[in-house]
């Protein structure tokens, strides 16, 4: 058996075709007049539908520009099958009879550390020769079609992760509009000013007491305006809020909602949302805030206002009551919670697999 670890590596350029000189590029306003049933891709994968194809077999897209060059997250090669149309943003690659598989191909470029092979800083490119050089370590075809079975039934597992994910979401939503709808029921309505000991925007970051990496003395986390992890500014030795408390997005992104039981410093206008815990439950506060569409008041910055915020009706059920539908609400997102670990470990068994079929068995 040959061997395919270091020293058994393949160029890519031996393995495949290229077919760049079949795509055909079009302008987004040309392609916006010609939908139709055949998918178009790019860089990126699918972007859109055409009224006409280029190809109609089994291929391997990598991205030439555009791509998402050194994420570990998102793939730089696809795999598409049938009619189809593709833009001068991605190679096509045809793998050769006999000497691999194509979906081996496609598993091993999906995240390829492409680094070396690019040029280009503010644009980064993967040009035709340098993607012919791109080294394939390639066992024997029937350890290719092994190799490949256990990825596509991780994959498999993934794609079944992620719908589960989507229908926890569509649930979340509907049960949120569901449980705090008041129609029917002997609920107050109360402003948010009238339910939150305080309510405030963040003003500018600290300038003395500052640091972008957490330290052993700067270590109370900075927040701004952002979505998903985006929100760190940075960090300080000033705790401005120390109760728990709801924080929404309120310039640029706005109506985002987090709820922070530690303390933090917020800037930037990020507004602040400290409940009474004596007639509104932290929980409930935070699921309402959820439910709320927002109306900005910018024209070039998107943004909400105090005054906006503190003036907006929620219903307002007794505790008890509160207590019982944040049960139901939490039970989902600890739900998606779990789903969500496991996507990570199936992305990293996912690399495991990949890893290991780098070497000889």
């Amino acid at each position: 058996m040959r061997p395919y670890g270091a020293g058994g590596a393949r160029k890519l350029g031996e393995l495949v075709d290229f077919l760049d000189n079949q795509r055909k590029p079009i302008s987004d306003e040309e392609r916006q007049k010609r939908i139709g049933p055949y998918p178009y891709y790019g860089a990126n994968g699918q972007v859109g539908w055409i009224d006409d194809f280029i190809f109609d077999e089994d291929l391997v897209l990598l991205a030439e520009d555009g791509g998402y060059f050194g994420s570990k997250d998102r793939p730089i090669a696809y795999r598409i099958s049938g009619k189809s149309w593709v833009n001068n943003h991605a190679h096509v690659l045809r793998v050769k009879r006999g000497i691999a598989e194509t979906d081996f191909i496609h598993y091993r470029l999906m995240f390829y550390d492409i680094k070396p092979y690019i040029t280009g800083s503010t644009r980064t490119k993967l040009n035709k020769s340098a993607a012919e050089k791109i080294k394939i370590p390639l066992p024997p075809l029937e350890i290719q079609k092994q190799i490949v079975e256990r990825l596509d039934k991780v994959v498999a597992a993934q794609k079944l992760n992620d719908d589960l994910i989507q229908k926890s979401d569509e649930l979340f939503q509907s049960l949120l509009h569901k449980e705090l709808n008041p129609a029917g029921k002997d609920w107050e309505a109360k402003k948010l000013g009238e339910v939150c000991e305080e309510l405030f925007a963040g003003g500018d970051a600290p300038k003395n007491n500052f640091s972008k990496i957490k330290t052993e003395k700067y270590f109370i986390p900075i927040f701004a305006n952002g979505i998903e992890g985006k929100d760190l500014y940075g960090y300080t030795d000033i705790k401005k809020v120390t109760k728990p408390s709801i924080t929404i997005s309120a310039r640029g992104t706005i109506g985002y909602s987090v709820l922070r039981k530690e303390a933090f410093y917020p800037i930037v206008r990020l507004i602040v949302l400290i409940p009474n815990s004596k007639i509104i439950d932290l929980y409930f506060l935070y699921y309402a805030t959820c439910n709320f569409k927002f109306f900005n008041t910018g024209t070039s910055i998107p943004q909400l206002t105090i005054p906006m915020i503190e003036n907006i009706k929620i219903p307002l059920p007794l505790l008890e009551i509160q207590e019982q539908i944040v049960a139901k609400l939490s039970a989902v997102q600890e739900y998606k919670t779990g789903l969500i670990a496991q996507r990570k470990k199936l992305k990293e068994l996912f690399d495991s697999v990949l890893s290991k079929s780098m070497h000889n068995k």
